[in-house]
């Protein structure tokens, strides 16, 4: 998943030309979507290219504070996204009610989940991540996003961008790998992921200019993950 906080409609057909094979998801990052100019004619150029794209879950948080979810949902449709994210990483939300409005939502859209807060003050123990994504994806979630921010120091990660190994780990317990997406942005956090879950882990909040370099690192060709994937007599290091 790519975040695109702003590209030009010139800088995403010059996105589509290197990355079109690499990219299933582009997240409109926050707010944007509703300051971009010409966003209908970017929107086309990304649909003409068959990626899909969802629009912020801070947007959608904007639009559940002011209790104009069905207003959310018509602009989703004017705009003909077929996929939506649902988070409270800004706002709180009851998780009963969460799960409620991905039930409403996802009989509209396929629904991401966004799980974790943005605020690096609170905490939320790893037996809380598994109970938040299962009732999620319980709810119709096709996906639960591990949050991190744009930057990738909350959520996941300590402000250091430093994985926590052991919530990961709990998390992996019980959650499939194949149903979270981890927000990823920095490449010692891609790193880790390509090492523990393998070349076809989902990673989130990747910069549009970090595609080909974290493609290159799935498949072995960059000296960050140059031994992950070679047969085990040919692993040995200088």
């Amino acid at each position: 998943m790519i975040m695109d906080k702003g590209l030009s409609t010139n800088e995403v057909h010059n996105l589509i030309e290197i990355g079109k094979p690499y990219i299933d998801f582009v997240k409109l990052g926050f707010g944007t979507a509703l300051v971009t100019p010409n966003l209908k004619n970017k929107l086309e150029i990304y649909a003409k290219s068959k990626i899909e794209i969802y629009l912020g879950g801070t947007l959608f948080e904007a639009f559940y504070i002011r209790n104009q979810i069905n207003e959310y949902i018509s602009l989703c449709k004017e705009y003909g996204l077929k996929w939506i994210e649902i988070s409270d990483g800004s706002i709180e939300i009851s998780q009963k009610e969460k799960c409620k409005q991905i039930e409403k939502l996802s009989k509209h859209f396929k629904v991401l989940s966004e799980v974790g807060s943005k605020d690096a003050e609170i905490i939320i123990p790893p037996y809380k991540w598994i109970e938040l994504m299962k009732s999620e994806l319980n709810s119709g979630a096709q996906f639960v996003i591990a949050e991190a921010r744009e930057a990738g120091n909350v959520g996941i990660y300590r402000s250091s961008g430093e994985v926590r190994q052991g919530l990961v780990q709990e998390i992996l317990t019980q959650i499939p790998s194949e149903k979270i997406i981890w927000e990823a942005p920095q490449k010692s956090q891609q790193v880790f992921f390509l090492k523990l879950l393998g070349c076809n882990v989902n990673l989130g909040n990747i910069a549009p200019q970090e595609i080909l370099s974290l493609e290159a690192m799935r498949i072995g060709l960059r000296g960050d993950s140059f031994f992950y994937y070679l047969p085990k007599e040919l692993q040995v290091k200088k």
